[in-house]
């Protein structure tokens, strides 16, 4: 594995560049066709100055570098969007990255995924430690099958579903089909948030992700990121395979982005930032303040940005 790491700081841009030209050096990468998945614009991470790196070490030597926005179910990020998210102009889209392309991951149409095979409902109920007993197919965007290699470039903080988001999580629910993520978040809210979220090693969630990762074939690599707080740079890089990287970047965001108090709090203030548009995403103001929350106590969420409860989302269409 390929890593540096801060406790304290950041890493500096000539740091995080050395390292990302060290792991991508392998000779085998030239010719390929690479993609690379992304998050949307509701996570924190240098996104920017991920993407021009990656241009920079692959973009003369590979077949194809792509980008695809793993949105899970968020909606679609418009062009003007997406040109803020990756830090370009629309004169550098269509210039210096005129080659690159960059797709939203289309979750609301069955015909953009493929079947990667069933997880039976004995393995869901050891997966689960018996909390679920059913069989789950596990459907992926069906661009994975037309690259060589899947990229995964994403930020590790504690998450309320899975213990700490990163890694294969940008498969599922990133680019996952309905039933592992109908799956995964009612095993995460059987759980419970409480009890889940910054928990270290895997979880039963994260195992159930994992597993559903293993039946995509297409060789993986991850770029895990650990954003250092109150800032969008990198204390921490680990570029591996998903798995390692990940549990590399999750024990330094335990460190990194958990904070322990003497006592709970009655009531607490939670500020939403600008990168939450309704109330549906804004959430994360609730359920990431739970744990200090006294019994009986209350959370405010403070948004006066935020004029929607949830953005319009057209329904998964299950009759095809």
């Amino acid at each position: 594995m390929y890593s540096l790491a801060v406790n304290n700081g950041t890493l500096s841009d000539e740091q995080v560049c050395d390292l990302v030209h060290q792991a991508l050096a392998d000779p085998k990468l030239d010719g390929q066709r690479i993609l690379i998945l992304i998050p949307d614009g509701t996570r924190t991470a240098p996104i920017p100055q991920m993407f021009r790196l990656l241009h920079q070490e692959l973009g003369k030597r590979v077949a194809a570098v792509d980008f695809l926005i793993a949105l899970g179910t968020h909606n679609p990020m418009s062009q003007e969007q997406i040109n803020h998210l990756v830090g370009v102009t629309p004169e550098e889209r269509e210039t210096t990255f005129k080659k690159v392309r960059i797709f939203n991951h289309l979750w609301n149409q069955p015909d953009t995924f493929i079947s990667c095979g069933v997880i039976s409902a004995d393995e869901i109920a050891d997966i689960s430690r018996g909390m679920l007993h059913q069989a789950v197919e596990v459907r992926v965007n069906k661009l994975v099958t037309e690259y060589d290699l899947i990229m995964i470039c994403g930020p590790v903080f504690p998450h309320e579903v899975v213990g700490f988001s990163g890694g294969n999580k940008y498969f599922f629910p990133g680019i996952g089909g309905q039933e592992v993520i109908d799956l995964s978040h009612w095993l995460g809210a059987l759980i419970t948030c409480y009890e889940i979220i910054g928990t270290p090693g895997i979880t039963p969630v994260r195992r159930l992700i994992n597993r559903a990762a293993s039946l995509i074939s297409t060789p993986k690599l991850c770029l895990a990121m650990v954003v250092a707080p109150k800032t969008n740079q990198l204390a921490g890089l680990y570029i591996d395979k998903p798995e390692s990287a990940w549990e590399g970047a999750a024990k330094l965001s335990a460190k990194l982005h958990i904070q322990y108090v003497d006592q709970p709090f009655k009531q607490v203030l939670s500020v939403m930032p600008q990168m939450y548009d309704d109330i549906w995403t804004a959430a994360k103001g609730m359920y990431k303040l739970e744990p200090v929350v006294a019994d009986g106590g209350e959370v405010i969420i403070y948004a006066p940005h935020i004029t929607e409860f949830i953005l319009f989302h057209e329904k998964y269409d299950t009759d095809n």
